[in-house]
C-alpha cells in the first residue's frame, strides 16, 4: 500500500511544489508537458488552433489514442483549450491557453536548441559507438 504524503506548505500556509519530492503533484504535470507527445502537441499548437486530425497530421507518428490522452491531460492541467462546436458533423478545435503558450515557448526554446546541436549529438554518438566497437 502506498503511503499518502500530505503536500508541503510554507509558513504562510501556501502549497510548496518540489518536483524532486516523490509525492509532489508537479511531477505528473511535468510528465504531461515533457513527455514525447505533450511537448510535440504544445509546440505544434504554437502555430494556432487545430482540429484533432490536423494536429495528428502535424505531430507525425502519434496514434489517435495517444493524442486524445495527451490533449485530455493538457486540457485538464490548463495548457490546452478544447472548444466543441455543435455543428454537423461535430467540430472540435484545440488551442493553447495563456499558460499553455508560456510552457510552449519554453519547450520551443528547448526544441530549437536541440535541433541546432544535433551535429554535436550525432558526433558524440558516433564516437561512443566506435569506442564500444573497439573495446
Amino acid at each position: 500500500m502506498t503511503e499518502v504524503v500530505p503536500p508541503a506548505v510554507d509558513e504562510h500556509g501556501q502549497l510548496v511544489f518540489d518536483v524532486f519530492a516523490r509525492a509532489c503533484t508537479s511531477r505528473e504535470t511535468l510528465e504531461h508537458i515533457t513527455g514525447r507527445w505533450g511537448i510535440l502537441a504544445l509546440a505544434a499548437l504554437m502555430d494556432g488552433t487545430f482540429r484533432f486530425n490536423a494536429l495528428r497530421r502535424k505531430v507525425d507518428g502519434v496514434s489517435e489514442k495517444m493524442l486524445a490522452q495527451t490533449l485530455h491531460a493538457l486540457e485538464r492541467d490548463g495548457f490546452v483549450l478544447r472548444e466543441a462546436q455543435a455543428t454537423i458533423p461535430p467540430r472540435v478545435d484545440y488551442s493553447l491557453t495563456p499558460l499553455g503558450r508560456v510552457m510552449a515557448e519554453k519547450l520551443l526554446d528547448l526544441i530549437e536548441t536541440l535541433e541546432g546541436r544535433m551535429p554535436q549529438v550525432l558526433a558524440s554518438r558516433e564516437a561512443v559507438d566506435e569506442a564500444k566497437a573497439r573495446a
